[in-house]
């Protein structure tokens, strides 16, 4: 071997050894003095030779000023939530319900919840080659750049035994002190500052000059393991494994056989998670056995064998200074507290939600109060008492104001009968409603429109370029180049972005609308039911509550929607614009009415497809899953190891019981 290439491998090897004992064992065999001065020498031999050159090499740690775009990858395995709980109550109902859909023994791991941004890396022959964001859960952003740029994450893995190509997810955060840090440098400099190291870690995985990444210090747990030839069926051993490789796994992880031990873990970590480096809001429980995970399969947001306990909220006392008023792009009126500087959680909060006119009466608020805040779930501060023997001098009470707050708007509020929350009605008239809807629209789980934020938004807003979702399909490159902060390469990027949105489905288009009550889940359906734009449209109130999961409250929405010329002309002109309207012959082909109007339950462990699997197939077909027994059910869809009470109450009720062939026959007919 050339003995200049054997140099560079040998400093690559000892780097990344000290690397590791470093950042992930945090117990280094060298002075950082030491280990710059290997640096700088590998550095030199790379330039002087870039025919050695690796991507991998120790030295791409330090990012590139170069910017680059991130493009698209579409998940291998989806990158699904998970069901939250904050009580001990609800984890033990989790337990029994695993218990009770298992039948068999089994095993929990109890880890911490980091709260920090998650992130897939791919490997292939050790080598690190894919890094995703989780975005919608579909698809994400390729950050390959900047990851490589945390250093407690492996280029090249270390030892053996690890399987040619898989998948690891874990969590990027930003460790306490240098979130501080970082806040004290924004502050000097009259920048805005992060709210928490959640914030700042999702916002510095973004920036597209790696070098800037590299210089904000992130840290990242693994805590998945996925892949075809995994060493283990438990999920505990794998990460062991990977801990082997060189992976940054949490030694709080634990095997759990009991509920008792579940709960003193629980009552463990929610004092000591006090005392670690990074930020954790709960402890995650899984179902060890990954065999067992298959069996227990999904619901359509989130994974059954696992759930995600939500630490209790801390709580500080701080004083009300006054109550400003938020429109949203619906015209509901949000009530926000403006307090002294308090730290809470890790984090200095300032503003607080009231909700509502309600919450405001029943706390009986006055300005001058000092008031107890919680961050509900560590995220959103909220107001939850006044210490009222601390009242002394106090303002006037805090009353709901009547009239929208917008300057521009000022039209009276209106409170729909069952709601909480008051309305500004005037949809096409109130700004923040019109620029929330544009927020809305381009969202990435709507149409997906890159380039523009919200103060693009605004700015398009005020200089009346966009005063509605239609007029995004009108821009121009000359005319936005010459606007303040975007140049020829981002409108050149917002313009294309917009064009490309016209292939985006017909129920993401339905959901971009922003119809009042129509959701992602909710908006599919509809689309399903009636196919097109026009027949929606046309759609009575009856025909509407026919379709599953539809109410009158989402009836009578879709039809004052439907009913406002307004948006009848701005459908037409998005139509105009070569929108998707209509569900596409590729995607109907999918679906039959095998199953239609027959209500099924799954229950048991399958041979041919998973539980989220067959409840898929249900929904392609026409039918609709639930998850209980009773006289509307129609099958039993039944696998071994069911529950004997669930058959037992579906032979009571004469229900039919078919096994995974009997129904996989029924849908191929």
């Amino acid at each position: 071997m050339d003995t200049t290439l054997e140099k560079i491998k040998t400093l690559r090897s000892q780097l990344n050894e000290h690397n590791y004992r470093y950042y992930v064992l945090n117990a280094p065999l060298i002075s950082d003095m030491d280990f710059d001065l290997m640096m700088r020498e590998l550095q030199e031999l790379e330039n002087q030779y870039p025919q050695y050159a690796d991507p991998n090499s120790p030295t791409q740690r330090v990012g590139s000023d170069i910017n680059k775009s991130f493009k698209q990858v579409v998940h291998k395995y989806p990158m699904l939530s998970l069901s939250n709980t904050y009580t001990v109550e609800e984890v033990s109902d989790f337990y029994t319900r695993v218990e009770e859909s298992l039948n068999t023994a089994f095993q929990i791991v109890g880890e911490l919840k980091y709260d920090g941004t998650s992130i897939s890396l791919t490997y292939v022959d050790g080598k690190l080659v894919r890094a995703v964001t989780r975005g919608d859960g579909t698809q994400g952003d390729d950050v390959t750049d900047n990851v490589k740029t945390i250093r407690s994450l492996p280029l090249q893995l270390r030892g053996s035994g690890y399987p040619r190509e898989f998948e690891i997810r874990g969590e990027v955060l930003m460790p306490w002190n240098v979130f501080e840090r970082l806040n004290q440098e924004r502050e000097a400099q009259e920048e805005p500052l992060f709210a928490n190291p959640r914030n700042a870690a999702s916002g510095t995985l973004k920036l597209q000059n790696s070098s800037v990444v590299a210089s904000r210090q992130l840290d990242a747990y693994l805590y998945y393991l996925l892949g075809d030839d995994l060493p283990s069926d438990s999920h505990y051993e794998n990460l062991q494994a990977a801990r082997s490789w060189g992976f940054k796994i949490s030694d709080a992880m634990r095997r759990l056989n009991s509920l008792n031990e579940i709960n003193d873990f629980i009552r463990f970590w929610d004092v000591n998670r006090k005392t670690l480096p990074v930020a954790t809001d709960g402890i995650v429980f899984k179902v060890d056995s990954l065999l067992q995970q298959k069996n227990l399969g999904y619901t359509a947001k989130s994974p059954r064998w696992a759930i995600a306990y939500k630490f209790q909220a801390e709580r500080a006392e701080t004083r009300l200074n006054y109550v400003s008023y938020q429109v949203g792009r619906t015209g509901a009126v949000t009530p926000v507290a403006n307090l002294d500087p308090v730290l809470l959680s890790g984090t200095t909060v300032k503003r607080a939600s009231l909700h509502n006119a309600d919450i405001i009466e029943s706390l009986d608020l006055h300005i001058g109060d000092m008031v107890y805040v919680e961050k509900g779930g560590e995220i959103i501060p909220k107001i939850v008492g006044v210490n009222t023997e601390a009242r002394f001098m106090i303002g006037e009470k805090v009353r709901f104001i009547s009239r929208c707050p917008e300057p521009e708007c000022n039209t009276p509020l209106v409170r729909y009968e069952g709601e909480a929350a008051y309305y500004c009605p005037n949809e096409t008239g109130c700004p923040p409603q019109i620029k929330g809807r544009i927020e809305h629209f381009i969202s990435r789980r709507a149409m997906n429109i890159e380039g523009i934020g919200t103060e693009t938004v605004d700015l398009f807003f005020r200089l009346g370029i966009v005063k509605n979702i239609a007029d995004l399909y009108t821009l121009e490159v000359s005319q936005i180049a010459r606007l303040e902060r975007l140049g020829e390469k981002s409108a050149r990027n917002i313009v294309d972005s917009v064009a490309n949105s016209v292939t985006v489905p017909f129920e993401r288009v339905l959901f971009a609308l922003g119809i009042r009550f129509v959701g992602e889940t909710t908006a599919k359906k509809l689309a399903y039911a009636f196919k097109n734009i026009d027949a929606l449209k046309n759609a009575t109130e009856e025909e509407l509550v026919a379709v599953d999961e539809i109410g009158d409250k989402i009836a009578q929405s879709v039809i004052r929607y439907f009913k406002d010329e307004h948006n009848l002309e701005q459908l037409e002109r998005l139509k105009q614009y070569g929108l998707q309207f209509e569900i596409s012959p590729e995607q109907l082909s999918l679906h039959t009415d095998r199953l239609q109007g027959a209500t099924i339950v799954i229950s048991g462990t399958f041979i041919h497809h998973s539980r989220e699997e067959y409840k898929s197939l249900i929904e392609r077909h026409g039918g609709k899953n639930t998850s209980s027994i009773s006289g509307k059910t129609c099958y039993l869809l039944a696998g071994s190891n069911m529950g004997p009470a669930k058959l037992e109450k579906a032979r009571k009720l004469g229900i039919q019981i078919i096994s995974e062939d009997e129904f996989l026959k029924m849908i191929e007919s």
